[in-house]
């Protein structure tokens, strides 16, 4: 199943279960730091205070076929798009990557993000290490081209759905693992001007600001990044209802390490008991969309990119409902 449609699907089953986030569950191990978060010296704050004039590079998915970088950089100019999904995939051929990477400088285009989305932790046999390949094979075409990152999340030991949830993704072993895998990532390319970074999952690592921070501190690498989607970190009725102060926090202590971000938007069901999440197109939820493009303006220049609607139609409006709160609180998108 595609990240898009797994996400779209599995998006409503996670609800309140994290009452001590941050803290392990089961399984303890020595790379694990109980309370890391509020240690000296490990939130990343923002370097730049927001003051009310700001710009935000948007992108999403391109509908519209292209052949070469002049054609690719004509659509992005049509759509007001001043951020871009890597235009090409692993394997492609250096020149043609160069070619790309030479306009995206030429007309002020940040390719955002190489997304290399697999399952590191499966226990599907030859699955993880062909995951891993993928991930350094991601992480090379980052660096080559000049993305901001190369972007995954950390892994499942669902055997079914490849980022689903499963008992094991939130213990100390599994923590162990995801920090190997990355380092081994990270190592086998050496980047110098991209990063490596997780995307939160709410029932795998990391799930909160405090386990990105203990992820940080334990991965020890320069290029180790974050890759802030604040939607998957709403994973209860209390986050949902005060989800301004929750992003404040994410980029109060993870700001400096922030190097793209996922736009969505999140509901909660009001019809059952059970609380259910869903993802939604920006403006049709409930994300405080004032706080995060406030907030992710007072970094430097990092992207915010659109993902998991099904049409153009659907990815120009929420554009429109972006640019719309961007204009109120004085933020150029």
């Amino acid at each position: 199943m595609k990240r898009r449609a797994f996400l779209k699907t599995s998006a409503a089953t996670a609800v309140a279960g994290y009452a001590a986030r941050g803290v392990l569950l089961a399984g303890s191990s020595e790379t694990w730091v109980r309370g890391i978060a509020n240690s000296p010296g490990t939130s990343a704050t923002r370097k730049e205070p927001f003051r009310g004039t700001a710009a935000i590079r948007l992108g999403g998915p391109l509908f519209t076929p292209y052949d070469d970088p002049s054609e690719w950089i004509r659509v992005l100019k049509e759509l007001g798009y001043r951020a871009a999904y890597c235009p090409v995939e692993p394997g492609t051929d250096e020149s043609t990557v160069r070619d790309y990477a030479i306009a995206a400088a030429k007309h002020d285009v940040a390719i955002a993000e190489v997304g290399a989305w697999s399952n590191p932790l499966s226990p599907v046999p030859g699955e993880a290490e062909a995951a891993v390949e993928k991930c350094i094979s991601g992480l090379q075409l980052a660096e080559l081209i000049g993305a901001r990152c190369c972007v995954n999340i950390s892994g499942s030991k669902n055997e079914k759905y490849w980022a689903g949830p499963h008992e094991d993704n939130l213990t100390g072993e599994t923590f162990d693992q995801v920090v190997e895998v990355t380092r081994k990532i990270i190592d086998a390319v050496q980047p110098s001007r991209t990063f490596f970074a997780l995307e939160a999952m709410p029932w795998s690592f990391p799930d909160s600001t405090e386990t990105y921070l203990q992820l940080l501190k334990a991965i020890d690498r320069k290029h180790f990044g974050v890759h802030l989607d604040p939607v998957n970190m709403i994973t209860s009725p209390r986050d949902y209802f005060n989800n301004g102060v929750l992003i404040r926090e994410m980029f109060t202590k993870l700001g400096s390490h922030i190097r793209s971000c996922h736009a969505k938007d999140i509901t909660l069901r009001e019809d059952n008991y059970i609380p259910q999440l869903e993802e939604v197109r920006p403006g049709m939820g409930k994300l405080d969309y004032s706080v995060f493009l406030e907030e992710l303006a007072g970094l430097k220049d990092v992207p915010l990119m659109m993902e998991h609607l099904e049409t153009a139609g659907e990815y120009r409006l929420a554009a429109s409902h972006i640019r719309t709160i961007g204009r109120s609180v004085g933020v150029s998108i």
